[in-house]
């Protein structure tokens, strides 16, 4: 993943394609609402800084981004595609290299150059836990501490990360961050073996059918069918009647039974599902969403040029949705129905269920749901 600042106004899908990634995958990374009409051709404002999901693989203990090309325009020169069209995440001489240039000072109009960005491969942990990666271009302003406190970190763990021997940094220096995330456990057949998600963040997966998220401060992936009007194979779990994402509670004197249906990955166009049962201590709480933002047409101060995990933070300007926006909610409770999958009931003597509805599609509330079925029996029985 690599930090990237718009050097001018650019549609959804052309950012994408000047990465060589998913346009719906760029939006997700950024907890950018996908609902939005036509949102791939939302134009993005210039100096917004967007992070952007580039895949990286290591060879050997080398750290690789899949090649990135660029077709060069009439006025381009390995400088200004270098430091303004990737924003300093390669160095003119690095182009030179990679594409062979004994002369750079010739450019070919509608040439094709490969773009070996940054990333960093350190088995997707850090300190033994779930981590994502960001290669992140210093800004003039920025302290070590500073990038530090904006993504959770510590100074020392920076360092340790980027083998420093002090706390100085320069304009155009790249640092790896650690993202804290949620890692998957797929098996190795899937095609979205290794998916891991930042903190606070999306993930599209299963040819756009499955979209997963990891809540802030949580480490606990957890996916569901996918707002997108595509094509899907089956997400219900065998032998039972929950769809992917579903999740049951049934309390118990000897604590809370929990069946839930979850994602075991993509393999062969199929989506892989697995229902488990549990007897917890207590029921979990609601099921916490990221907040998602309006795809950004203005810039703010947090979002330029600074090392955000996000566009703009959430509770701030331009976090509102759209009134058609449908809200995350539980089939069980009076007036409201899930976007996906059978609708779960309440028993007043029996259980309490609840099945989670796409975030993606509207803005983070509190799922109150998941009620105790021995409080809602009282109740009634009051």
């Amino acid at each position: 993943m690599v930090g990237y600042t718009l050097y001018t106004d650019l549609k959804v899908s052309e950012v994408a394609t000047l990465f060589g990634v998913d346009p719906i995958s760029l939006l997700t990374a950024n907890s950018i609402d996908i609902s939005y009409p036509d949102v791939e051709n939302h134009i993005l404002p210039s100096q917004l800084f967007l992070k952007i999901p580039i895949t990286c693989s290591c060879v050997d203990g080398i750290r690789k981004s899949v090649a990135t090309r660029y077709k060069t325009r009439p006025s381009d020169s390995l400088s200004t595609i270098a430091n303004s069209v990737y924003g300093g995440l390669v160095s003119a001489d690095q182009l030179k290299e990679a594409n062979s240039i004994s002369d750079p000072s010739v450019l070919d109009a509608g040439q094709t150059l490969i773009v070996p960005l940054p990333c960093t491969c350190f088995n997707g942990t850090d300190n033994s836990l779930p981590a994502v990666y960001l290669s992140y271009v210093v800004q003039p302003i920025d302290t070590l501490a500073g990038i530090a406190a904006s993504y959770s970190t510590t100074v020392t763990d920076l360092q340790n990360v980027n083998a420093m021997g002090s706390t100085t940094i320069s304009a155009g220096d790249i640092l790896a961050v650690p993202l804290s995330a949620c890692a998957s456990n797929f098996p190795r057949y899937a095609s979205d073996f290794g998916l891991i998600v930042p903190n606070g963040s999306y993930a599209i997966t299963a040819s756009h059918c499955v979209q997963c998220s990891c809540g802030s401060g949580s480490s606990n992936l957890y996916c569901m069918p996918a707002s997108l009007a595509v094509s899907c194979s089956s997400m219900q779990c065998q032998n039972s009647n929950l769809m992917l994402g579903n999740v049951t509670m049934q309390q118990s004197s000897a604590g809370c039974n929990v069946t839930s249906c979850s994602y075991s990955g993509f393999a062969n166009g199929t989506i892989m599902t697995t229902l488990s049962t549990s007897l917890q201590p207590r029921c979990p709480g609601p099921q916490q969403f990221p907040p998602v933002i309006p795809p950004p047409s203005t810039v703010t101060k947090e979002s330029m040029y600074s090392p955000s995990p996000a566009p703009s933070q959430s509770g701030g300007p331009g976090t509102s949705l759209p009134g058609s926006g449908v809200v995350p909610s539980s089939g069980s409770l009076p007036g409201f129905t899930p976007a996906n999958g059978p609708t779960a009931s309440i028993s007043g003597n029996v259980a309490s269920a609840c099945s989670f509805v796409s975030p993606l599609v509207a803005f983070q509330v509190a799922v109150a749901l998941c009620v105790v079925v021995g409080l809602t029996h009282l109740s009634y029985s009051a």
